[in-house]
């Protein structure tokens, strides 16, 4: 009855709908693409932000933008008892923004203020491969200076992170939205063209609100109609074309390829000039796998000063997925480079102190707890990818020594008690 009970129990409670638990193996694939994708980021000057998993609702709707499905249809709220409008944070860069602003970190007179963050997001989205509820991104932003330089750079520490993980078949999109110059002209002749079509009324609501949300519509019925709609780089005023110019003329001496794609908007209300994204082949339909832009205006929009800014989000699961598509293994560290199995309670004593010592010298170490027998704790020790295995008993404690076993070559030799330390860090090197 109690198996049947604790079984139940299970069933119960599982992970909701459209999100996922991380565990090991798997865990340490993603906590490498983590730190691979941040480590440009951390040589190029960018310091390390964390923001609160859930913000004030207006900062979404006021920064990502009231039009966005984001906004209308994906974010989770909630209402706290003291009647705050509260939201899971859908994406990062409002928030890091927010969190700049709120320290005055544009006010100590280095800018850019360049931040890199990592956690997980959500969204309520139907779930399907590549796509979830909860997901995980890292982010870079570089807030407070408008250079094309700075634009180039974050695109070039994208492609470093992607290459730096193996990564090959990827393709960077690249367009320009414009700015506050040259949007509203481009932004009338795109509603012009957009009320001549047959569309549904929500997005016919969109053409008033913001029309470029239009053509990030990915249903076929819409994009079908969408062929002859005019394009932002035909209406782009001098300025935005040179600034444009020079983000394509740096990355094209930098090495990077790229793709010039005039009909990519991105899902944000926020976005100005430099837009990007990066698209993998190998996810099907779900192919960005992380993207960005500049956002000159966002600051202004949340209540700050104006901080011309640019940034981007690469998501660690659809990178994860972009790897397994290529067969790409990723080098990781070993979880246990040596394993303890002890012989008898006097072993257990002296082999846990043995292991704590490898510890604290930096070697990864662990021990067959519970007092297993010696075929079970052999069976664990080849299990956990141990390189060496300490086993002793109580002869060999007598004679002050512990067998060091080869776990690959079956080697084993006698090392006394008091140098396993020094002869196993030797062995690693």
């Amino acid at each position: 009855m109690v198996t049947d009970s604790v079984s139940s129990a299970v069933r119960a409670f599982q992970a909701p709908k459209g999100t996922y638990d991380l565990l090991p193996p798997d865990s340490a694939v993603f906590l490498a693409v983590r730190e691979a994708i941040a480590a440009p980021a951390r040589r190029a000057g960018y310091g390390y932000v964390e923001t609160p998993g859930f913000e004030n609702v207006e900062l979404f709707s006021r920064g990502v933008g009231e039009s966005t499905d984001i906004v209308t249809k994906e974010m989770f709220t909630l209402t706290t008892k003291g009647g705050s409008e509260l939201a899971l944070r859908p994406e990062g860069t409002a928030s890091v923004l927010r969190a700049a602003l709120q320290a005055n970190l544009h006010k100590t007179g280095n800018l850019p203020v360049k931040l890199w963050y990592s956690g997980s997001y959500y969204r309520y989205e139907r779930p399907q491969a590549g796509r979830y509820r909860h997901f995980s991104q890292v982010g870079a932003e570089a807030i407070g200076a408008e250079d094309p330089l700075l634009d180039a750079e974050l695109i070039i520490l994208a492609v470093d992170a992607y290459t730096d993980l193996g990564l090959r078949n990827f393709r960077l999109l690249l367009n320009s939205l414009g700015d506050r110059e040259c949007r509203p002209v481009y932004r009338a002749a795109l509603q012009d063209f957009l009320r001549g079509l047959d569309l549904d009324e929500e997005t016919r609501a969109r053409i008033e609100i913001n029309p470029l949300r239009v053509l990030d519509d990915k249903r076929d019925s819409v994009q079908k109609q969408l062929a002859d709609a005019p394009l932002i780089r035909d209406h782009l005023c001098e300025a935005c074309k040179a600034y444009h110019e020079e983000v394509r003329a740096l990355l094209t001496e930098a090495g990077v390829a790229f793709e010039d794609d005039p009909r990519l908007v991105r899902g944000l209300d926020y976005y100005t000039r430099t837009t990007f994204e990066f698209v993998h082949d190998g996810l099907g339909s779900q192919s960005a796998v992380g993207g960005g832009g500049r956002y000159d205006g966002l600051s202004e929009m949340i209540g700050g000063p104006a901080l011309p800014s640019v940034g981007w989000a690469l998501g660690v699961d659809r990178t994860v997925l972009a790897l397994r598509s290529e067969g790409v293994e990723l080098a990781l560290p070993a979880v246990t480079d040596v394993y303890a199995v002890p012989l008898g309670d006097e072993a257990r004593r002296a082999l846990f102190g043995t292991v704590t010592a490898l510890r604290r010298a930096g070697v990864a170490a662990d021990f067959a707890f519970g007092g297993k027998g010696m075929k079970n704790a052999m069976k664990s020790a080849n299990r956990s990818g141990a390189r060496f295995a300490l086993v002793a008993g109580e002869r060999d404690l007598a004679e002050g020594v512990v067998q060091l076993k080869d776990l690959g070559s079956g080697e084993q030799t006698a090392v006394p008690l008091a140098e396993v330390v020094a002869s196993v860090k030797a062995r690693l090197v």
